[in-house]
């Protein structure tokens, strides 16, 4: 607080009306971070029912990829259109990727690996 009141001039920090410290995320924030943004992910999926499962390793690998010591969880977003949505985005358009199916996202290699389960006929039944 000390700082901020070094720096700005009474004048404007009379003007505010509250003021609010944050720490910076460190590496063990980013899990439901990561969640939170696969959770958009899968909302747009939604109309056709397909299903996003991402595994444990994959949602730290997601969280490593996306964390920056100084930027925080700035730069995942980024990693996940990179390395979850845009491969994704391609097993889509060439049809890999039915209405209705699982897509089980784990880590392998140092990348994300995508399995794709189908639903079967007698899973599509619901009574």
């Amino acid at each position: 607080m000390e700082v901020v009141r070094a720096h700005f001039r009474p004048e404007f920090l009379n003007r505010l009306d509250e003021i609010i410290l944050f720490h910076r995320l460190g590496q063990a924030d980013m899990g439901p971070i990561v969640d939170i943004q696969v959770s958009r992910v899968q909302n747009l999926l939604q109309d056709r029912k397909i299903i996003l499962d991402l595994t444990e390793r994959a949602r730290a690998w997601l969280g490593r990829v996306g964390y920056d010591p100084v930027y925080g969880a700035r730069p995942l977003k980024r990693a996940i259109q990179r390395y979850l949505q845009d491969p994704l985005a391609d097993l889509l358009l060439r049809g890999e990727v039915p209405d209705g199916s699982t897509v089980t996202i784990d880590e392998g290699d140092g990348e994300l690996a995508f399995t794709i389960r189908m639903k079967g006929p007698a899973e599509g039944q619901a009574d």
